[in-house]
């Protein structure tokens, strides 16, 4: 039965919005399927403004896997800015796809994409405008099934109560063992209702259901213990893990916003994982192991989707792009490719330890030279060991010097403040760091006009990384040492001037921690700062941290545990932790371990290239790490006519 569009009644409100076009679909590439051809269908969110969701790497890649299928169909739905909301509400008008405005409420399945937990609050305006009931226990077979992803799913305890189940790990092919058991269980007539096909997802081991999962607790508010509640399902789920980068292209036909978008450019994964063993970082712990896409890959996803996009721009995306074996062959092939053309190549992450210049000659060749930017982390070599990310302030100067020698004008380097054993030293030091760039730059050029942005984080300890166990440094300690900082900045005018300074305060990042490490109790918090009007949580002008800490006073008490016992309270080694039934491949003991080692200062060698320290994720996915080189070039593309190249993806040579 056709579903209809509910665009006539949401088309006479967009004049009354911001942003109007964002709500109108028809992007290029978009993809809009016969309703009743379709024997499943997907809903897919990001769960984040347009501007934020359409260019998610994630989001576009599920979108085109599951419309491949001849039998399925997959739209696309963001969350709406409170102006939409108002008016939605006020004229029954559901939350809606942008491909072709459908209800969401329609679909089989909904798939929300979480990069960050302070889109929760967003997950709950999209599940009551489209009318499903926020609760996982209240709905009927007659709702969606809410499937949370992304990195934020590896621990999606404190949305347990609104979301179906969790995919921890990469989705292609999640998405589509997903849709096959949703495929078979219609076909057979849906038996046992909703509660036989979540039964099906949850005993494939890869699929958490949490309502399946009891949680007991012990006196103190901890953890006693995670344990199933009936039989076909595991005691623990592991994650996906897509082996084989280039058996999935994806995405092919990239989307091309219709409004302004936070990245306009056509992006590709060149590698996923990372194995530099950065204690803070979750993504790349969880994204174990590394897995290269080929160079003969890299170029024919470049060529395709500059030809479906009509970009300028690409970006090679990983956690950090130039540590790909054969990024200078990459590099040089495409800009050998494209010159002439006014196509550019970005490397959006890049460590100083794995920068040169060659690399970004090529880079800039085609393109304009824009800023360097870098990550120390932090701004002492003592606090640099502790997190593991082992860059000289020497490496540093080293680099940028032959940078601002070679005719670069301005660096941005990246810190955090807020690490675990952390003094107010190690983040003055970052002052000092900046000064120096200065110094080094105006000396190898010959100019004044050198630049230095320093821009700092608040620390969040996340799961599945050797500081899910540390203390979070409270929001008056972080906002202090930042001031500290800005006064040190500027302590000398003749060089403060030439360095810019911004930063993120304390407070944001305490509720992001709270919904880091939190357990089931917390969706009380969410849904109670929801109530209130919490909207847009990742956007400083929609944040209200007084309405998070009053929610939690008010719900957490009655739980035993309050905000701090969350967030700044250190966890210890044999507690259990709200995700321990949920496996990221990494071994609970070897974190622990490399937690001590960071407490006492060691720094850990990249296992790419050294021996095995036995983390644990090799042995579970039953594999090892993918890493060329290949041996393999890229070749330029011959012209078939005067601007016109061949579209033949395999120009490789041996």
């Amino acid at each position: 039965m056709s579903v209809e569009s509910v665009f006539p009644a949401l088309e006479p409100l967009l004049p009354q919005v911001s942003k109007p076009v964002q709500y109108v679909g028809g992007e290029l590439n978009a993809t809009v399927k016969d309703w009743d051809a379709a024997t499943v269908r997907w809903s897919l969110m990001y769960p984040d403004a347009y501007e934020v969701g359409l260019p998610n790497q994630g989001v576009m890649i599920l979108y085109e896997v599951l419309n491949e299928q001849p039998d399925v169909l997959a739209e696309r739905t963001y969350a709406v800015w409170p102006d939409l909301e108002r008016l939605m509400r006020e004229h029954g008008v559901p939350q809606f796809t942008v491909d072709a405005h459908r209800p969401v409420r329609a679909f089989d399945l909904l798939g929300v994409s979480f990069a960050t937990e302070l889109g929760y609050t967003n997950l709950l305006t999209a599940l009551d405008l489209a009318g499903i009931p926020l609760h996982a226990a209240d709905r009927t077979d007659d709702d969606p099934i809410v499937v949370a992803g992304g990195h934020a799913a590896f621990n999606p305890e404190p949305i347990s109560r609104f979301v179906d189940a969790a995919v921890l790990g990469d989705g292609e092919e999640a998405v589509l063992e997903i849709t096959d058991l949703v495929r078979t269980w219609k076909a057979e007539g849906r038996p046992g209702g909703r509660d036989e096909i979540l039964t099906r997802l949850a005993e494939t081991g890869g699929i958490y259901v949490p309502r399946f999962y009891d949680v007991e607790y012990l006196p103190d508010g901890r953890i006693q213990r995670v344990v199933p509640n009936r039989e076909r399902v595991p005691y623990r789920v592991f994650k996906r893990t897509t082996m084989d980068l280039d058996a999935w292209p994806y995405p092919k036909q990239p989307l091309v916003p219709l409004a302004e978008s936070v990245h306009e450019r056509m992006s590709v994964e060149i590698f996923r994982g990372c194995t530099r063993g950065c204690r803070f970082c979750q993504a790349g712990m969880i994204t174990r192991p590394v897995r290269e896409r080929s160079i003969e890959g890299i170029g024919a996803m470049v060529q395709r989707g500059l030809a479906a996009t009509g970009f300028e721009e690409v970006g090679l995306l990983s956690l950090s792009s130039a540590d790909h074996s054969e990024i200078a062959e990459v590099t040089k092939g495409l800009a050998d490719r494209y010159e002439g053309t006014n196509t550019s190549l970005s490397l959006p992450s890049t460590r100083v330890d794995a920068f040169n210049i060659d690399l970004a000659n090529e880079l800039s060749r085609n393109g304009r030279r824009s800023g360097l930017t870098f990550a120390p982390e932090g701004g002492s070599e003592r606090i640099r060991r502790v997190i593991n990310k082992m860059v000289s302030e020497e490496d540093l100067i080293r680099t940028v010097s032959a940078a601002f020698g070679a005719g670069w004008r301005q660096v941005k380097l990246y810190f955090m403040c807020g690490l675990p054993t952390e003094t107010d030293d190690d983040v003055l030091q970052i002052a000092e760091m900046a000064k120096n760039v200065i110094r080094a730059g105006r000396e190898v050029s010959g100019r004044k006009d050198i630049r230095c942005t320093i821009s700092i984080g608040g620390f969040v300890p996340k799961p599945h990384t050797p500081f899910q166990w540390a203390a979070q440094c409270d929001p008056a300690t972080v906002d202090a040492r930042l001031r500290k900082l800005r006064e040190a900045v500027n302590s000398d005018r003749n060089l403060g001037r030439n360095i810019g300074m911004r930063y993120h305060d304390g407070q944001p990042s305490l509720i992001e921690g709270l919904l880091s490490r939190g357990d089931r109790r917390i969706g009380h918090v969410i849904e109670r700062v929801w109530r209130e009007g919490g909207r847009f949580d990742g956007w400083s002008e929609h944040f209200s941290y007084e309405r998070w800490v009053a929610a939690a006073a008010a719900e957490l008490p009655s739980f035993g545990v309050d905000l701090a016992w969350f967030t700044t309270r250190e966890r210890e080694e044999l507690e259990v932790l709200p995700w321990d039934h949920l496996d990221s491949g990494l071994d609970k003991e070897w974190l622990w371990a490399d937690w001590q080692d960071a407490l006492d200062e060691r720094e850990q060698d990249d296992c790419r290239w050294t021996p095995c320290f036995d983390c644990g994720v090799c042995p579970a996915m039953g594999t090892d790490i993918e890493v060329g080189p290949t041996g393999r070039t890229l070749l330029p593309i011959a012209p078939v006519g005067k601007g016109s190249p061949v579209r033949n993806p395999a120009l490789i040579q041996p």
